[in-house]
């Protein structure tokens, strides 16, 4: 028996409201997590949020991967007065695209991050100081592991779909391949299987900056000012990336910031509007984000690269009976369309099921976020598609009516 879709509600009235980030160790000293590089970490605190509930056979939850600056908290709010609501609190709750009327969903911070889960702005526990330049190296695979070893925590086997874009939808693809089993759809939106050689580029260039800071320290600086410098213009860096030349040059053109006369003044850092804008980027970046994180994160970007460890991609992907739904923006110059179409086509190549998208934006690599209801009109209805089949699998099973 299918569940009717709620009836829709206005937009601004599908709120998940007041959410609560929960702590978990998973790991330990005993068992550790051993990383790809060698390395054996534990314990591991995940720091994660949930919403909706789990039916009775754990058969509808969907766990969402954040991007590189992302964190838990991807709806709702943690107290009535934050000014914020979740990352994705547009695609998450009552009536939304990930329904939670129906389904169960789970997002948690990435293993390196600086939200809640073991990174390197954490307290080493063999030290009582924070893990600073001693924290390993991870990857994108670590990532995962961890992510499983959560839901597994949780008392789920298999997920409805995981879903994630840019970073995400790397983690998402890493899902397919790591766990072929566990997982019944994969959603990537706005990613690749490898960053190009312009995105390791920029991704340089940005850690440089936080390196030449004389904050930096090594990356042991926890106890003074730390790299906020550096920590911003590799923000301002990247901001630049999420956006495409026509959005920009629409937002703000030559427009000058504070006055109608260029001002001949070579040290007048903001002049232009576009100037002020990325360093109002930049300042609040530093508010919200560890400069250690940033380095380990990106740096697992530049090595990810879903084919290596199978051969190709079609491999990687090829073991996993899950329906893939993958989505690219024209305008995403970071990861562009044809890094989609790479792994289209080679999903295609290994008898996969797939649905592909490419929407026409204007907004660059951040449209995933920002252009919402096209994406839901097109990815609700293959989320409830696979909901369904599940449904009826599991009724077929049980030899009768499952509600």
């Amino acid at each position: 028996m299918t569940l009717a879709s709620a009836p829709p509600l206005p937009r601004d009235d599908r709120s998940v409201g007041i959410v609560s980030t929960k702590m978990i160790d998973l790991f330990s000293a005993e068992s550790p997590l051993k990383l790809e590089s060698g390395v054996e970490l534990g314990p591991v605190r995940v720091a994660y949020e949930t919403y909706g509930q789990l039916n009775v056979d754990a058969s509808n939850a969907i766990y969402i991967c954040h991007a590189l600056t992302g964190d838990a908290n991807v709806a709702g709010k943690h107290s009535p007065e934050s000014k914020k609501a979740g990352w994705w609190d547009g695609m998450v709750g009552p009536g939304k695209t990930f329904d939670t009327n129906r389904f169960f969903v789970i997002c948690s911070n990435v293993l390196g991050g600086c939200k809640g889960t073991t990174g390197p702005c954490s307290t080493n526990p063999a030290t009582g100081k924070p893990w600073g330049s001693t924290f390993p190296f991870i990857t994108i695979g670590d990532m995962v592991e961890v992510h499983a070893q959560l839901v597994r925590s949780l008392g789920i086997r298999k997920l409805l779909a995981v879903v994630g874009g840019s970073l995400g939808g790397m983690m998402a693809l890493d899902w397919a391949a790591r766990f072929p089993d566990m997982a019944h759809a994969i959603v990537g939106l706005a990613t690749s299987a490898r960053l190009t050689a312009q995105g390791i580029a920029f991704n340089a260039v940005g850690r440089r900056a936080i390196y030449a800071d004389p904050n930096y320290r090594n990356g042991d600086y926890y106890e003074g000012e730390g790299p906020k410098f550096g920590l911003a213009l590799a923000r301002m860096i990247a901001h630049i990336t999420y956006l495409s030349e026509t959005s920009i040059e629409r937002k703000f053109g030559r427009k000058l910031q504070n006055s109608d006369q260029l001002g001949y003044v070579l040290q007048q850092e903001i002049e232009f509007q576009v100037e002020s804008y990325l360093h109002y980027q930049g300042q609040r970046f530093i508010e919200r984000f560890d400069a250690n994180c940033y380095l380990y994160l990106t740096r697992a970007m530049d090595y990810f690269d879903i084919s290596q460890k199978y051969g190709s991609i079609g491999a990687a992907l090829g073991q996993t009976a899950a329906r893939f739904f993958l989505c690219s923006y024209s305008s995403d110059w970071l990861f562009p369309p044809s890094q989609s179409r790479e792994i289209v086509t080679a999903l295609l190549g290994a008898g996969k099921n797939v649905t592909y998208l490419e929407l026409e934006s204007v907004k660059g690599h951040d449209s995933f976020l920002l252009e919402l209801e096209e994406l839901e009109s097109l990815l609700k209805p293959f989320l409830n598609s696979i909901s369904s089949e599940v449904m009826t699998l599991a009724s077929t099973r049980s030899g009768g009516s499952h509600r």
